[in-house]
């Protein structure tokens, strides 16, 4: 599976997970707010916070019949065009909070909604390309950010592997190296149980990248049990306050809950490690408690070892128990005092004892 580097951090499966914090409508068109929450995605622990570029104009037309009418979401009811003014991101936002993550140390990029969008973060130097799971199908868009030559991190959500094939096919084909993808459930709050993660080893031997994780759900267990099948990526909602109003903050995490995500996922990567055989560098002092062969009776030279003066017992300071029944008939050489572990240089065969 191929690795790619994002402003200097390696995101594959060698590699420390790779934490995006995403911003959504969650500033609540306020720019202060907006910051805050780039120091929240920083202090938690995140490696990137994430934008969204678009306007409502660029997402859908201002229309108020029944095809624009959003139902079975947490916006049910609601006209497509009102919930994206509401949530839109100005674009200028990019450039101001740019130099806020790169003094907190974090790497800020945003999802590309149209081919304007492409064209302003292309301006503003962004470093990497998120594609969200409704733009899966948006081929004439993915070629423009494939141009790019960027990296460019989809998100599955909805797809079919046939869509999700042919979108793989088209960014590949107009010229994108470095590309990850992400199992997602498009549902807001999803449910853990439609998360299907068994998906992610899936789709990385399908396609051969970088696989994480998009996750909608509140349930902390999904992002650990990502990580241990495989994710090289979580991204998560970040707001300051799951009390504010806002079309995200349902199902978004607070920051100590994203911290504490970010822990357990860290955590987790460290404990799956590598196929290992043999003891560790911290279990090699715990070698001496392994059983082996101790004489447990005082013996005199030429006493024959028998399994009531032997026995396999702790520590592991004598032979080892797989030479129990080589041991058993020998002779001692020498008288053996109780407590001795056993060596070869206590016997000598039965039949040496006659001479």
């Amino acid at each position: 599976m191929s690795s790619f580097e994002v402003g200097g951090r390696v995101i594959g499966p060698n590699a420390p997970p790779y934490i995006v914090a995403e911003m959504s409508a969650n500033h609540l068109r306020d720019f202060e707010r907006a910051v805050s929450l780039v120091h929240a995605a920083a202090e938690v622990g995140a490696d990137a916070v994430k934008l969204q570029t678009y306007t409502p104009e660029s997402m859908t037309i201002d229309c108020d019949n029944d095809y624009f009418r959003i139902r079975g979401t947490p916006w049910d009811g609601r006209q497509l065009y009102d919930l994206y003014r509401e949530a839109q991101t100005p674009w200028g936002w990019y450039d101001r909070l740019r130099p806020v993550a790169d003094g907190l140390g974090i790497q800020l990029f945003s999802t590309a909604f149209d081919e304007t969008a492409v064209d302003y973060l292309e301006r503003s130097g962004a470093p990497v390309y998120k594609i969200s799971s409704f733009e899966l199908v948006d081929l004439p868009l993915l070629k423009r950010v494939a141009r790019t030559q960027k990296p460019v991190i989809l998100s599955t959500g909805m797809g079919s592997l046939v869509e999700i094939r042919e979108a793989v096919d088209t960014l590949r084909a107009a010229g994108c190296h470095d590309l990850a993808l992400l199992k997602c459930t498009s549902a807001y709050p999803a449910p853990a149980s439609e998360m299907n993660l068994r998906a992610i080893p899936h789709l990385a031997d399908t396609f051969g990248v970088p696989v994480g994780v998009s996750d909608h759900t509140l349930e902390p267990a999904v992002p650990v049990a990502a990580v241990a099948l495989g994710a090289c990526i979580l991204e998560k909602h970040l707001t300051l306050s799951r009390s504010e109003p806002g079309p995200d903050t349902a199902f978004s995490l607070e920051p100590e809950e994203f911290k504490h995500v970010v822990q357990a996922v860290h955590t987790t990567a460290q404990a799956l490690g590598t196929v290992y055989d043999g003891p560790t560098e911290r279990e090699a002092s715990s070698l001496v408690f392994r059983r082996s062969l101790f004489v447990v009776q005082d013996m005199r030279a030429g006493d024959a070892f028998t399994l009531e003066n032997v026995r396999c017992i702790r520590p592991g300071h004598g032979l080892p128990p797989r030479f129990l029944d080589e041991v058993v008939g020998r002779v001692a050489a020498r008288p053996v005092a109780r407590g001795t572990p056993l060596s070869c240089a206590l016997m000598v065969p039965s039949d040496s004892a006659k001479h």
